[in-house]
């Protein structure tokens, strides 16, 4: 994974790849200062399994900003779910097949220089029916998805602007 900050329009973009389904991903970054940055993230599915949900969860100094003025989209979920601590963001309502790519775009008050996010993934169990798919996915949306083994990651971010 890398990223770019650009400081004038403070957006930061982030891209790469994920290739294990059996654990979150923790993303710390290096930002040029605190504040308020719109997030552009893409990533690639490389796993073997659709992703029907992906879950943000932001550090104790960071959140997430809900207001009218903010853009809260992924072009291939259709719905987001924002708990009112503004910590936790899920998309959902679409799915990212094996080898295809998502696209994530939020904004974030990161109250430090090193925010760290995690990022969780659900695929539905191939045993389950519709029925149970929809209900776990129901639960996960509402509760938050459990945190499996963590791989750390330290993006590099180059700065522009």
């Amino acid at each position: 994974m890398a990223g770019v900050a650009d400081v004038r329009r403070r957006v930061l973009m982030i891209s790469g790849a994920i290739d294990t389904t059996e654990h979150d991903i923790s993303v710390s970054v290096n930002l040029p200062e605190p504040g308020r940055w719109q997030v552009i993230k893409s990533e690639t599915n490389l796993t073997d399994k659709t992703w029907v949900a992906m879950q943000v969860v932001t550090d104790e100094d960071s959140t997430f900003v809900n207001d009218a003025d903010t853009l809260v989209l992924s072009r291939q979920f259709s719905k987001s779910f924002m708990t009112p601590d503004q910590r936790r963001l899920t998309f959902y309502d679409g799915e990212v097949r094996p080898g295809e790519a998502v696209l994530k775009v939020y904004s974030l008050d990161a109250g430090g220089r090193k925010p760290t996010y995690s990022y969780s993934r659900y695929s539905p169990i191939a045993t389950d029916t519709a029925e149970q798919s929809q209900q776990t996915l129901d639960e996960l949306i509402s509760n938050g998805m459990k945190q499996r083994p963590v791989i750390e990651l330290i993006v590099p971010v180059t700065v522009i602007g």
